[in-house]
Order: structure tokens, then sequence, then C-alpha cells
């Protein structure tokens, strides 16, 4: 009986305390009519007015303006090389020697082959006019019927004879001739000099193969040639960046060998086709180089300005939200209190800016707390209450 009044006075006692929460809530505007709408705290940046630039960045390597590799055009052993690696040179200047004690004596073979057919010409020149004196003689005789017709023929013979006998004589010197001259030009191979451009900058060696004593076919490498008072950048653009790069734009060069220093260059050949393994085509960017700070091989970044639009509509980066499927921006409403999401259409990036291509906007945008924000929310912005003179939470 006891534990059964107990029971119904704690029930009533809760009761009691029920309907006074209850009536505080009413009081309070109660729990199923809504949530009070709180503004949410935003910080705001004003719509810029400045000048973009429309950069591509690339990476690519160096590669010298000019290289090629010399090598013999006859076979020997290398008995002398006078340059070594970072070597200077100049056109004209001797780089390696073969052993021409072999060429040698192929000219002097040739020259005196051409002596015995000079020698033979004027035999057979001697011989000639003997066989024009012997057949003028007959034919004279002929005329006085003192020779006979076989007599003539004959001398006739003998002289046609000796005049091919000396054509045959000429054609034989100009062949030893021409054997002679094949002979000194490969004797002159045996001695390999630089050749270009006599008005082109002096060249480096820039890589050795053979040593001295090695034994060489014909065009087996020796060493290669560089010219590095310019170095080509090389890069490869994909297909959508293709259209915007044309010889002549210019060009700004990095490397970490030199991270303080900006390097000008200008582009000044676009391949005019892209490879199909990658979807790049090659784009050689010349650079001038003459302290040589700059060495064939070394990785680089490439700046190419492709665009720039002066007097154009900006806003930070950060101002840039996404929306059902879209980018856009929240514009704050100042007298309002309120955010207004406006869709945008947006252009070049630049140090944290974004160019606003469509529609024209002004005024502020939301820069930090728009993720909590939708058309038309509440907003507060830090330090509002202070500038109209209140006092600052």
């Amino acid at each position: 009986m006891k534990k059964t009044v107990f029971i119904v006075l704690a029930a009533i006692l809760l009761g009691v305390l029920g309907w006074q929460v209850y009536l505080k809530v009413q009081e309070a505007g109660g729990l199923d009519n809504g949530r009070r709408t709180r503004a949410v705290a935003v910080e705001s940046s004003p719509v810029e007015k400045r000048t973009m630039h429309d950069v591509a960045i690339f990476t690519g390597t160096l590669y010298p303006i000019y290289q090629y590799v010399v090598a013999p055009k006859v076979s020997g052993r290398l008995e002398r090389l006078f340059v070594n690696i970072g070597d200077t040179i100049r056109s004209g200047d001797p780089i390696a020697e073969l052993d021409n004690a072999e060429y040698f004596q192929q000219v002097a073979q040739a020259r005196a082959e051409l002596e015995v057919s000079r020698a033979n010409l004027q035999d057979s020149k001697s011989g000639l006019a003997t066989a024009a004196r012997e057949f003028q003689r007959v034919k004279e005789l002929r005329r006085q019927k003192v020779a006979s017709e076989a007599e003539l023929d004959g001398a006739e013979a003998l002289d046609s004879a000796a005049r091919a006998r000396v054509e045959v004589t000429q054609a034989q010197i100009k062949q030893k001739e021409a054997e002679l001259k094949a002979a000194e030009v490969r004797l002159s191979y045996a001695r390999i000099n630089a050749s270009w451009d006599e008005a082109l900058a002096p060249r480096q060696v820039a890589q050795r193969f053979v040593d001295q004593g090695a034994m060489l076919k014909a065009n087996d490498p020796i060493v290669s040639i560089v010219d590095t008072s310019s170095v080509l950048a090389v890069i490869n653009v994909i297909e959508r960046d293709y259209p915007d790069i044309l010889p002549g734009q210019e060009a700004e060069v990095y490397t970490d060998a030199y991270e303080n220093r900006v390097f000008s260059g200008r582009v000044m050949r676009r391949a005019p086709v892209l490879q199909e393994e990658s979807r790049q085509a090659r784009v050689e960017i010349e650079i001038k180089n003459p302290d040589r700070l700059l060495a064939p091989g070394m990785f680089v970044r490439v700046n190419i300005q492709l665009a720039v639009h002066e007097n154009a509509t900006v806003v930070p980066v950060s101002a840039l939200v996404r929306r059902n499927g879209g980018q856009g921006i929240f514009l704050a409403d100042l007298e309002a209190k309120k955010a207004r999401f406006a869709p945008v259409t947006i252009g070049i990036r630049e140090n944290g800016m974004a160019e606003i291509l469509a529609p024209e906007i002004s005024g502020q945008v939301i820069t930090l707390g728009h993720h909590l924000l939708e058309d038309g929310a509440s907003i507060s912005l830090p330090g509002a209450s202070a500038q109209r003179g209140g006092k600052r939470p």
C-alpha cells in the first residue's frame, strides 16, 4: 500500500515539472514553430578592376642550339687527339689526326702512274707525227702514180691508229689525275679539322668517345661539338594549349641552378603535328646564353603569356563556390544583411584572383563562411557594429 502511494506521488511530481517546462518552451516560441534564423558570420572582399595575364606554365629540357658528332671519313689508327672535354675551338682548328702512312703511299703511287701516263702521251704524240708524215708522203706518191692504193690505205690506217693512241693516252692521264686527286683527298681525311661558318661563335667539346691509339672505322665518333651561345628549351604542348602557342611569343625560363634569375626566351618553332602516342607537340624556345650560364640537359620551367585582359573584373579565388553543379559567388548585400548567390563564368586566374567574364558584378563578395550559406541567407560581417558606432563583441 505504501509503495503504491509513493508511485502515485512521484508521477504527480513529474507531471507538474513537465508542465512547467512546456510553459517555458511556449514562452520561448515553441519547438515545432520553426527554428529561429541565426546570421552566419562571414568575411567579404571588394570586387576589383585590374589587368590579368593568362600565363601557361610548362616544363622542359635545354638543348644546344647546334650539336654534331665529329667522325673520320676513312678508317685508321687514331694517332693524335688535339682536344678534350670543355675545350673551346674555332673553325679550322685541328681535332684529330689518323695514321696517314698508307694514304701517303697511295698518293705517291697515283702520282707515279700519272707521270708514266704523261710519258706515254709524249711517245704517242711522237708516233703520231711519224705516222702523219708517212701518210702525207704516200698520198703524194699515190698522186704521182708511184704508190699503190694499198700502200695509201696502210699509211692512212697507221695514222688513224696513232691518233687513237694519243687520245687513249690523254684519257689515261685524266684518269690518273682523278686517282691522284682521290688519293690526296683520302690523305687529307686523315687530318680532321673543325669546320663551320667562321662568322659563327666558337664552340666547345661536349664529349669525347675515344682515346689516342684507338682503331677507328669510317664514321666512328671521336668527339661531339656544341654551340651554347644560345640554347633551346624544348617543351611538349598538349592539344588544349597548342592553338595558343605561336612563334614569336615571349617566354620566361627558370631553372633550379639559378633560382632567383629569370632568362628571357622566344618561341622559335612549333611542330606542325602532335605525336599520336602522347598527343603532344614539340615547341622550341631559343634563349640567348652569352655568359654560358645555361647548360644543355638542365631541367627548366617555362612561362608563356597567352593573353592579357585589361580592366578585368576580378574577385579572390577564395570567393568561388560550387552550387547545383555550377560555379558561382555569394554577393554580400550590406544593407539587407543578406547573401545573394550569382552563377558566374570564370576567365583568367592569376595570383589568387579570378576574372569574372559574366555577369557584370560590383560590390562585396563573400570569401569566408560561404560554405554555410544558401541564397538569401542572413549574414553578419565582423566589425559591422563598430562601424555603426557600437561596441565590437
